[in-house]
């Protein structure tokens, strides 16, 4: 008897094919991380610029073999540690997950508030509610299809930091001896700072994000089929993540070595070397930079925070969800996905 074999995908222009790692990689720049960056910048100057050139290969693997998790076996990271680890493991992998990204959501909207406020002065406690519930309502009421167009449209706000460059008066010499030469102290001040920088770029969050957003992409594109079930789909699937994490990765740390060259340049240059805050460091920037890099470094915050906060909580929702073996998925309705989606998802008050 012949059996109907699902046809491969078919090949699709770039724009097309970024998708989960393209949105992965730019939420990794988010706020916190921009504070991470930028007080490591003004700290050491170009003397840690080499961690995001030594860090690139390790965040490609890690993110391409949890996409490839989710196109493999059609399920995310905790649905395959449900079935494969003890149920202790599985607990502490999803609580440990839910508290990291509950405090970085904290801070994500904490900085993006801040920084509003130095545009626009205002209630910080008021941008920061008006910031969430944009959030949840774009989430939550959006298609998947229509969000995740969003959410690849938002990695643009990165640019900013690339724009900055070039109002920052960078010695170019210097910053490429930064990153093309590794130098390290062995004291406790670059050890922290190693810790931070490979800590922030490599982040718990993003594995299950990117991982989940690949089984959401089987739902959406009828024609593709986990690789388990459809073997022949393989090749180009995997170049296909290939590519996108590739691209994904390769923008978050160009971006996070904007920043650090940035801060190096401005700030550090100038004898500012204590910063704690991605605010801090777009205060820092005015008087030193001038006003339009301190408006795009602003302005990049509150961008990269609308991009970064739902894939915390999306992540967080995500391994919540397969953990506890429920319907899960943005692409879904609520019926399928009862304990997913809140009850008013179902259907708009117009329809």
């Amino acid at each position: 008897m012949n059996q109907s074999v699902p046809h491969p995908p078919e090949k699709r222009p770039l724009l097309e094919v970024l998708g989960p790692g393209l949105v992965t990689g730019a939420a990794d720049d988010d706020p916190s991380g921009i504070g991470t960056y930028s007080q490591v910048g003004a700290q050491f100057g170009y003397g840690m610029a080499w961690t995001m050139l030594f860090g690139y290969p390790l965040l490609f693997a890690i993110q391409a073999i949890c996409a490839q998790i989710g196109a493999t076996t059609g399920r995310g990271i905790a649905a395959n540690l449900a079935r494969h680890y003890p149920p202790m493991l599985l607990r502490s992998v999803v609580v440990l997950l839910i508290v990291a990204n509950v405090i970085n959501l904290g801070a994500d909207l904490g900085a993006m508030s801040a920084a509003l406020a130095l545009l626009l002065p205002g209630p910080v406690l008021l941008y920061t509610a008006a910031f969430g519930a944009v959030s949840v309502f774009l989430e939550i009421w959006l298609s998947y299809e229509r969000y995740s167009s969003i959410l690849k449209w938002a990695t643009l706000s990165l640019l900013s930091y690339v724009g900055v460059l070039f109002v920052a008066h960078v010695p170019v010499g210097e910053a490429l001896r930064g990153i093309f030469i590794p130098s390290f102290v062995f004291d406790s001040e670059h050890a922290m700072a190693l810790v931070a920088v490979f800590g922030t770029t490599i982040s718990p969050y993003l594995f299950f994000w990117q991982s989940a957003e690949e089984v959401e992409d089987l739902h959406v594109h009828p024609r593709r089929k986990d690789l388990v079930d459809a073997p022949e789909q393989g090749t180009a699937a995997l170049h296909r993540i290939e590519v996108d994490t590739l691209v994904g990765m390769a923008l978050s740390n160009i971006v996070a070595l904007a920043i650090m060259i940035t801060t190096a340049a401005t700030l550090n240059g100038n004898g500012v070397v204590d910063i704690q805050t991605s605010t801090q460091a777009a205060e820092a920037l005015r008087p030193i930079a001038g006003r339009f890099a301190f408006v795009v470094f602003t302005l990049g915050i509150v961008g990269t925070g609308l991009l970064a906060v739902p894939v915390l909580a999306g992540s967080a929702a995500y391994a919540l969800g397969e953990a506890r073996r429920w319907p899960i998925g943005f692409s879904r309705r609520m019926q399928e996905a009862k304990a997913f989606m809140p009850r008013w998802r179902l259907q708009p008050w117009w329809a």
